[in-house]
């Protein structure tokens, strides 16, 4: 790792922690951290379920517990049980909570104001597009890629969603039972593997790898959310399965699509897979492409 670039990180959090106050316990002047703000604010004027809160807010249990233990105590939310299934914990705001949730928000259009004001007008672009970048940034680094159980309610969610986009973009629609096999039992070690993109806990794109001869395997189940897409998540999970059919002894990946789906040609072009002439009789398939030599990376 670059340790100039490291150093740059560490500067603009010293940096941006300091200007936008959160090194305090009154964050925004309402005489509390900014954790307990930004926990009203994800709370919101329609409550949410705690185990979401956890999962949204990356915090622990403890930690999470003991924030809203004190919005509680300042008489500003309260908890439940949900009427649906008890097992789950509601949390909503009180008419106290919903009037601080109005003055943050109007103290943090405030700040937000504060801090282009003094700026250019070509200053404001320039920071406000810098921002942008850098969120997406920060989203695109939140991704973890891992192997999954392709019987997994995850693995299903995924596979259903890229099956409905193939439907509703080709021409012809998409029955899955005439193309190849990817069977989940196709995609375990040592027949192949699924892997899972998630970003906060959400499972947003999936790609699978088919062993299909002694050196040779397939890519399968390439698929991005909506949502995700633009974070780099396709070429991760691309790498991603190549490095794993290096260890599974695989040289040589295949990979067929269909001429719509011009993001994924574009993708599989740029890292070195080469168009050859059809290697299956998979009805939806205009394009076969191909890449060799990966156990020379070893």
């Amino acid at each position: 790792m670059d340790e100039h670039q490291i150093r740059q990180v560490r500067d603009f959090n010293r940096t941006v922690t300091r200007r936008i106050g959160v090194l305090t316990d009154d964050y925004l002047g309402r005489g509390r951290p900014l954790a307990e703000s930004r926990l009203l604010f994800e709370i919101g004027r329609g409550g949410a379920e705690i185990r979401d809160l956890r999962a949204r807010l990356s915090l622990d249990s403890g930690y999470l517990s003991r924030l809203l233990r004190s919005l509680e105590a300042q008489g500003l939310a309260k908890s439940r049980r949900a009427s649906a299934d008890a097992r789950v914990r509601q949390v909503m705001l009180t008419r106290k909570g919903l009037r601080e949730i109005e003055a943050l928000d109007r103290r943090s259009q405030q700040f937000a104001t504060s801090l282009l004001a003094p700026l250019g007008a070509v200053q404001r672009e320039r920071l406000t597009a810098a921002m942008a970048e850098v969120e997406r940034l920060m989203r695109a680094s939140a991704v973890a890629i891992e192997p999954e159980d392709p019987g997994s309610a995850d693995a299903r969610a995924c596979i259903g969603a890229y099956l409905c986009e193939l439907d509703e973009r080709f021409e012809t629609g998409f029955d899955a039972t005439r193309g190849p096999s990817a069977d989940p039992d196709e995609l375990v070690p040592p027949a192949g593997l699924f892997l899972i993109a998630r970003l906060d806990d959400d499972p947003v794109g999936c790609g699978a790898l088919k062993v299909t001869g002694r050196d040779v395997g397939e890519i399968k189940r390439m698929w991005i959310a909506p949502s995700a897409r633009g974070l780099g998540i396709a070429q991760r999970l691309l790498e991603t399965l190549e490095n794993h059919a290096v260890a599974l002894g695989v040289d040589k990946l295949q990979l067929d699509t269909n001429r719509t789906l011009t993001e994924a040609r574009a993708l599989y072009a740029r890292n070195g897979y080469r168009e050859i002439p059809p290697y299956n009789d998979n009805p939806y398939a205009h394009h076969w492409f191909q890449k060799r030599g990966l156990q020379r990376r070893t």
